[in-house]
Formats: structure tokens, sequence, C-alpha cells
């Protein structure tokens, strides 16, 4: 007599079955219950620019008051150099828990654009909250002979590949900002890379370059009279420093450059803990102790909720790729440093 075919296979489908839809189950409780108590340890703050910085200072005292709204101190973890990249492949690699954050610069989103890399700030990164925006402006020694930009650009033209300006590193928002002027002026000239504001500041005050670019990190600098601000690349003058023209007015239409900067996580952390960090810096973000930090550099807070500030870093990323094209400088354009 034929046997009947076991019932075995089917049993075991289902017992497969109801095992994944318990582990399922069972994983969302966990995550669930880890969103619940976050945070119960230290977190860390990626912060890919040099110690001292005026960056820097200000993540710190921001780390600092939005540790206490959270109950656990923020570490801060400086990780300098490739123009303030570095943050992303350390969120890449850092669990999706929460625990390792990172402040998220405009370079972020450009970088893809101008080298092959193992990361995508899109896809790897969950955007927290915008912070504040930085502005720029051409710098020179105190004791420089260039009393305003025409002087300067008149010696380089005179001289070619004699003028040396130093930035934050090639591909940032300062040597884009030259790259404008000087592209524009058909003038050559030395691009001197350097890793943060610090040690830039203090390469162009020793007149180890003869001017530089760079973000308002500058205003201690200029307010002690160790550097000379010859314009800025903002649409308007500052209001700091009213006698200073934009490159803007100066001709330079194209020549207008803010860099926003905020905070990210690496992509798969829970909302509920993305939620938690970003009420946590917002609160922080408009405390009086911040915020007069960032007056020293002639910042104010330039908020963008999670949701807005992943729709900013998409359309900057466009933005970007659009700008490196015109000048030449994205990946193809056989323009080299």
């Amino acid at each position: 007599m034929k046997a009947s075919a076991p019932a075995s296979g089917v049993t075991r489908r289902q017992l497969l079955l109801a095992s994944a839809v318990a582990s399922l189950g069972t994983g969302a409780a966990a995550l669930a219950q880890a969103a619940s108590v976050f945070p119960n340890r230290p977190i860390s703050l990626v912060v890919p620019w040099p110690a001292g910085g005026a960056t820097d200072i200000t993540m710190r005292i921001l780390a600092e008051l939005a540790g206490k709204q959270l109950g656990q101190p923020i570490i801060v973890e400086n990780k300098p150099g490739a123009a303030g990249t570095l943050v992303a492949p350390a969120l890449r690699n850092a669990p999706a828990d929460g625990y390792t954050i990172g402040q998220l610069p405009l370079t972020l989103y450009r970088f893809p654009f101008q080298q092959k890399v193992r990361w995508d700030p899109l896809r790897d990164i969950a955007p927290i909250i915008q912070i504040s925006g930085v502005t720029f402006g051409i710098l020179v020694p105190a004791e420089s002979p260039f009393q305003n930009l025409r002087d300067m650009l008149a010696w380089a033209r005179a001289n070619p590949n004699r003028l040396s300006i130093g930035s934050t590193g090639i591909g940032t928002t300062a040597h884009l900002a030259m790259e404008e002027v000087m592209t524009s002026e058909s003038i050559s000239y030395i691009h001197v890379p350097y890793k943060g504001t610090a040690d830039q500041m203090l390469a162009i005050a020793s007149q180890t370059v003869m001017a530089g670019v760079n973000s308002n990190g500058f205003a201690p600098y200029v307010e002690t009279g160790r550097l000379r601000l010859l314009a800025v690349f903002t649409a308007e003058r500052s209001k700091r420093w009213p006698n200073v023209p934009t490159l803007k007015e100066l001709g330079y239409a194209n020549a207008v450059y803010t860099s926003p900067y905020g905070l990210g996580a690496p992509i798969g952390v829970d909302a509920q803990i993305i939620k938690k960090l970003h009420d946590a810096f917002r609160v922080a973000m408009f405390d009086p102790q911040h915020l007069q930090e960032l007056a020293k550099y002639d910042q104010e807070p330039d908020y963008l909720g999670t949701a807005e500030f992943a729709r900013h870093v998409r359309e900057v990323s466009h933005r970007e790729r659009l700008l490196l094209a015109r000048l030449g400088l994205g990946l193809g354009s056989g323009k080299t440093e």
C-alpha cells in the first residue's frame, strides 16, 4: 500500500514562518526597548576638523549643552583631514544605535563628485538637525602690502604662480570660493591646503602664506589686528565689518558662498532616537551660551528640523555637482590640483 505523504514538510515551513515572525517581533521589541532607554551611556560626536578651531569650539559647547538635555555626556572626537569628510566613513562604519553622531559640513555633499569614495552621504547618513552656517572672507597678514583685493590680484597677475593662498583643504568651500575669483581673472596661483582653521590662520598671520580664504573662524584674528579682511563672500556686507566689500559688489556675481552645517547619524538609527537627539540639540543650539559663542564668529543659528534638513542636503548635493562642473573641478573634468 502506498504510504501517504508526510506532513512534516508543511509543518517545517509553518514552524520556520512562526519562528521568523517571532524573531521579527523580538527584534522590534528590542529596538523599541533600546529607543526607550536611549541614551544610557555616553555619545560620541565626530567633528571632522582640528581641535581649537571655531567649529570645534562651538560644537564642544553645543555638545555639553545637549548632553545635559539627554542626561549623558557627549564626547567630541576630532577627525581632521580630507576637507572635513572623514566623518562620513566614521558614521558609515558605526553601529546604527545613535551613540555615534557627527557634524556634517557642506564638503561632505561635494566630495563624491570630486573623488571616488566608498561612502555616499545621502545613502549612508541620516540627517538629524541643521545648526548654523558660516560665511567666508579673503584675509592677508596685518603687515601685507595688499590694501585691498585689487592690489592682490594685480600683483598676482604680474607675478604668475607666486601668490600663495591657503584654504582649509582641497575641495572645501574656501578653496572653491577662491577658485571662482582666480579662474574668472585667469590668474595662476599656489594653493596651500590646511586641515582646518587654526593652523591656516597661524600660517597667514606668520606670513607662511601670503593670503588665505576661510570661514568666519577668522574673526578673533581680525579683531585682534593680526589679520586684515579684504573682502567677504556674502550677498551683503557684514554688520560686523561694514567697511569690508563683498565679492559680489566688486564684480564677481557668482562669488556668494555660504556653508551651512548640521548633525547626522548612521543610516538606520531608530526614528525615536533621531527625535531625541534632534530635540536635545534644538534646545542646546538656542541656549544663550551657544548663541554667545556663535556671535564671536559672526554666526547665527540656522535651524532646520530633521525632514527639512534631509530635503536640504539632497538639494545641496545636486547644486554642488553643478558647481563643480561649472568650475571644471568634478570627476572627469581633467583639471587636477
